[in-house]
């Protein structure tokens, strides 16, 4: 039985590219997800969760870091991260933990064997620069701390779930930080396809979200193979829950279940991420342990980037002043806190675009003649979507323009441009768009605050 510790360690469990109405708590009848299902109803279940950038490496830029992509200068994938930018590890490290990452890394400058300076400041490392070139679903290769090659046997999934039960299992008397970071339910880029682990039982009739139902792309054929992805990494999350209860190390540590980013199956452009919708910036998000045992389900706005100093916070670590993330602890521990009425987004990569999400609204704008790969922001956009998420939380009627919303779109457009200046953008101009008529919309007074 291990002895308890003073600083709780620190588990983060991390998917890829996984649509928050995957799991149970999200409305899912599919049963894929008991495991997260029953922590976000035991620990503290953020059930409205989005990322700040729809898209691989920004996104695991702005959570290593608690920063904006654009301040890190990680505003689209293949930039790695400036190697002068504190993550969480230099953080756990300082306080005296052992740090660890196992994975999918993609901050570096190489797809394959990360240098040993690209690492972010973890010390244990079993990882590569980019899983779907290293490995694929039986053919899982990763690299040590030498960067010398590892295969490791069984599914992916499977394999770097033992390597992460092997750390924690030779960690019991010192605390440890180790970020644990899958590929699944990502495609696997050699073919375009989201391969099922072949010993799981097919999946032939799966839940189809109306979004997916409603729009024309890929999901009828990925969808099943995306599912059973999606139940094989629950099933892998259950067994880490296993090891800790055996190990006497459940109550000892905090474990977080979250992901970069969504997937929309080509509905909403020619990829599967990279826009405003729910369906790409929406996140499953639940963490267990310590302080956020019967946390219970947190109503208020939470964006990726508040993982980083919600992290250091419930472990009594001083949070850096230029985190521009919030922690949640005050929350959680039913303290003084300022409720956030928008969380912001910043897109690459399809387009130069921004947007926020209110509880109730969706705002977004993008910039005309921009190139959103080599230009990370612009002095100049024009108004692209607004949803109203109450009515239509499938995202499929859009009413930007309308001359009934355009009081309430000049009131977001204001908390837009507010959130931009204080990511460290400077402000910008936003047209609006071109007006349509229509009498049969009205937004009455107090909506526009929602």
């Amino acid at each position: 039985m291990a002895k308890r510790k003073e600083s709780p360690n620190v588990i983060v469990f991390f998917t890829d590219q996984q649509r928050y109405d995957t799991t149970g708590v999200h409305g899912n009848p599919d049963h894929l997800t008991p495991n997260f299902d029953r922590m976000a109803l035991e620990g503290t279940f953020c059930k409205y969760a989005f990322t700040p950038q729809p898209v691989c490496g920004p996104a695991r830029a702005c959570l290593q870091t608690g920063k904006y992509a654009t301040t890190l200068g990680n505003y689209r994938n293949a930039i790695p991260l400036d190697i002068s930018q504190k993550t969480m590890a230099h953080y756990f490290r300082e306080a005296g933990y052992d740090t660890a990452y196992i994975g999918k890394w993609h901050l570096g400058t190489t797809r394959l064997a990360v240098p040993e300076r690209e690492r972010g400041g973890y010390e244990y490392w079993m990882g590569a620069g980019a899983l779907e070139a290293s490995s694929r679903p039986y053919d899982t290769v990763v690299y040590d701390r030498e960067n010398q090659r590892v295969k490791l046997p069984g599914n992916r999934i499977d394999g770097l779930t033992d390597c992460g039960i092997r750390y924690i299992d030779g960690h019991q008397e010192k605390p440890f930080f180790l970020f644990l970071s899958f590929l699944e339910p990502h495609f696997q880029n050699s073919n375009d396809s989201f391969p099922m682990p072949a010993s799981m039982a097919a999946i032939t009739r799966p839940y189809m979200p109306p979004d997916l139902n409603a729009l024309k792309g890929t999901a009828h054929q990925h969808l099943p193979g995306y599912y059973g992805m999606v139940k094989r990494l629950d099933e892998c999350l259950g067994r880490v829950q296993d090891a800790l209860k055996s190990l006497g190390m459940e109550k000892d540590t905090i474990l977080v279940f979250t992901t970069d980013h969504g997937c929309h199956f080509k509905t909403r452009n020619g990829e599967y991420k990279r826009s405003c919708h729910e369906s790409s910036i929406r996140l499953p998000m639940a963490i267990k342990g310590g302080p956020f045992d019967g946390g219970g389900t947190i109503q208020e706005l939470v964006s990726l980037v508040d993982i980083a100093p919600t992290l250091l916070d419930a472990c009594h670590i001083p949070v850096p002043e230029d985190m521009q993330g919030h922690s949640l602890m005050p929350l959680i521990l039913r303290q003084e806190y300022t409720r956030r009425d928008c969380v912001f987004t910043q897109i690459s990569e399809a387009e130069v675009g921004r947007a926020i999400r209110t509880h109730r609204w969706k705002y977004a704008v993008t910039a005309p003649g921009k190139d959103p790969f080599l230009d990370s922001g612009s002095d100049r956009y024009v108004e692209s979507e607004l949803y109203d998420l109450e009515e239509d939380p499938y995202e499929l009627d859009n009413l930007i323009g309308m001359s009934s919303h355009r009081q309430l779109c000049d009131i977001l457009k204001e908390k837009l441009i507010r959130q931009m200046k204080m990511a460290g953008e400077t402000e910008p101009q936003i047209e609006n768009a071109p007006q349509k008529e229509c009498d049969k919309r009205q937004v009455f007074p107090g909506e526009e605050l929602l």
